[in-house]
């Protein structure tokens, strides 16, 4: 296939999570090791060597328990903080490495690569650099379009002889290739889509890229036919290095145990609107609208329950504490007792920059406020989240609402506290 005028990469770090917990822990490499989601639940990172054992995506942890303690199977619970640490600093090195970087998500990002660029040896220098500055292993895959190049990763990470980096452009059988790889691991096509090409006959994403135009827009869209274009060739999904304007900032957890005091879940409540209000500054946004939400579990015994309240604030703000005071105002409208409530959240919608905030007719703006924010942000950025809370949050580390993380490492890259130890001979 010959180069195209533009070359698309995507990067993805190698069993990302995993990867994070061994930097510090260099006796894990070789052990099988899993990662799990919130309040402990499934796995949601895996090393090879569990992967070897069996060990699925998504498995809940009490259905492996016996095959985690039969092979010694390390469990993590999830360090996030860790995790977007060390994903910011792995950005920061391949944004030197390319005309433009989409950060996809925590673990991927696509570069845009100039015609003139060699993809493979860039990607393995890239490749070497990236585990050099940050001890993170990543593989590259770099193709025309951003959906081959998604395939080409898939035969970075699986195929030894790639060392990491292959570039779709120089494979001598694309058709084999595209022959291989099961429709529904083509990007873009989700679960219902991929019943629908199983029904037609289309089991391959040889096959999609081959189907015919007019029966795909009809009943793929014209997402889907984007998706076949891309399979051909030819880049219909364009790089977006620039961040979309939000609709919202929402910050909600699943409880450690379920809850039925009104003063838990203020304080949960609380918490919550703290953090969205603190990203909502790190943005320069400001918003006029809150809502909060509270649930018991979906499923299993007991009463359900589930509500929301929406508030518009009289001016758009990042005050935290007059966001908080709304968020508890629509808390105490939709609480009910008697039931055990299992999630909580916050959303701030409404947003607009700091600089494009309508003055208020009738009050006059506090400089103050902004002020206040601004030394609490520092205060926490230099002395680690929560140096400075608000009462409403509460002081107890051990509240039932708080995330079960009792397998969790330390924060080494963000806390004072929580430093790695090095122990001479």
């Amino acid at each position: 296939m010959p180069k195209a005028a533009m070359q698309y990469a995507l990067v993805d770090c190698n069993n990302f999570y995993v990867s994070c917990e061994r930097l510090f822990a260099p006796d894990l490499e070789g052990r099988p090791v899993i990662v799990l989601s919130n309040n402990d639940g499934c796995v949601v990172s895996r090393s090879n060597e569990a992967k070897a054992l069996g060990i699925r995506a998504g498995e809940p942890l009490f259905k492996i328990q016996k095959l985690v303690e039969r092979h010694n199977v390390l469990v993590y619970s999830s360090n996030y903080t860790l995790y977007g640490d060390l994903s910011g600093r792995v950005m920061d090195v391949l944004s030197a490495k390319a005309e433009e970087v989409e950060v996809y998500s925590i673990d991927e990002a696509f570069l845009r690569l100039s015609p003139a660029v060699d993809g493979t040896r860039l990607g393995l220098h890239a490749r070497q650099e990236v585990l050099e500055w940050t001890g993170i292993p990543i593989s590259m895959g770099i193709a025309p379009t951003k959906t081959l190049s998604k395939i080409a990763t898939q035969v970075a990470k699986k195929a030894a002889w790639t060392h990491g980096v292959f570039d779709y452009a120089n494979h001598p059988d694309p058709d084999g290739l595209l022959g291989s790889i099961d429709v529904a691991e083509v990007w873009g096509v989700g679960v219902q889509y991929a019943k629908l090409l199983w029904k037609n006959r289309i089991f391959s994403a040889r096959e999609l890229r081959d189907a015919c135009d007019k029966w795909v827009r009809k009943h793929m869209t014209i997402t889907g036919l984007r998706t076949v274009h891309e399979l051909r060739g030819i880049a219909c999904i364009p790089l977006e290095p620039t961040r979309k304007a939000r609709q919202g900032i929402t910050s909600s957890r699943s409880f450690g145990e379920p809850i039925e005091r009104l003063d838990d879940l203020k304080e949960a409540v609380a918490t919550y609107m703290a953090r969205a209000a603190e990203k909502l500054r790190r943005e320069k946004e400001r918003a006029s609208v809150v809502t909060v939400f509270i649930t018991t579990k979906h499923y299993g015994r007991g009463p359900h329950y589930s509500n929301s309240a929406t508030l518009e604030l009289g001016d758009a703000t990042s005050h935290t504490p007059t966001l908080i005071r709304y968020a508890l105002r629509g808390l105490a409208s939709i609480y009910r007792p008697g039931y055990r409530y299992k999630k909580a959240g916050v959303m701030l919608r409404g947003l607009t920059m700091n600089g494009a905030v309508q003055a208020s007719l009738f009050e006059a703006p506090d400089p103050s406020r902004h002020e206040l924010m601004q030394v609490v942000d520092q205060l926490n950025a230099r002395y680690g989240r929560n140096a400075v809370f608000f009462g409403a949050m509460g002081s107890s580390k051990k509240a039932k609402w708080h995330m079960q993380v009792s397998r969790r490492s330390k924060r080494y890259t963000t806390r004072w506290e929580e430093l790695c130890h090095v122990k001479g001979k």
